[in-house]
């Protein structure tokens, strides 16, 4: 389970911007997950009480936010969700495709109390 070193990274970087603006407390942290990412959400839920114990986010909450895996086509540029269509276009049966988006883990928000 590679996500409890992820969320390490991620506690870190929080920590780090408190730091940097004078954050004392944090209410809600906020991340976003590709469907397309190597990172499991519910992994991430698991393990984020064990990565913020001793933290200045011990006492966050967590909320995260799922991106679609989206993609064009590259044949009738018409976009898509990859997982849905089984990385086929709908609209004219293609497998050329660019990915846009969902591999992506962010930081998206950190929310002071």
């Amino acid at each position: 389970m590679h996500e409890l070193s992820i969320v390490i990274n991620i506690v870190q970087t929080v920590e780090a911007i408190a730091k940097q603006q004078g954050l004392t407390k944090i209410d809600t942290l906020v991340l976003q997950i590709g469907e397309l990412s190597s990172v499991i959400p519910r992994y991430v839920e698991a393990c984020y009480p064990a990565a913020v114990d001793g933290t200045l986010l011990q006492e966050t909450k967590l909320r995260i936010e799922i991106l679609p895996g989206n993609g064009m086509c590259k044949e009738c540029n018409s976009v898509f969700n990859l997982l849905q269509n089984h990385n086929t276009c709908p609209k004219c049966g293609s497998k050329s495709l660019d990915v846009l988006g969902g591999r992506e883990v962010t930081i998206k928000e950190i929310i002071a109390s």
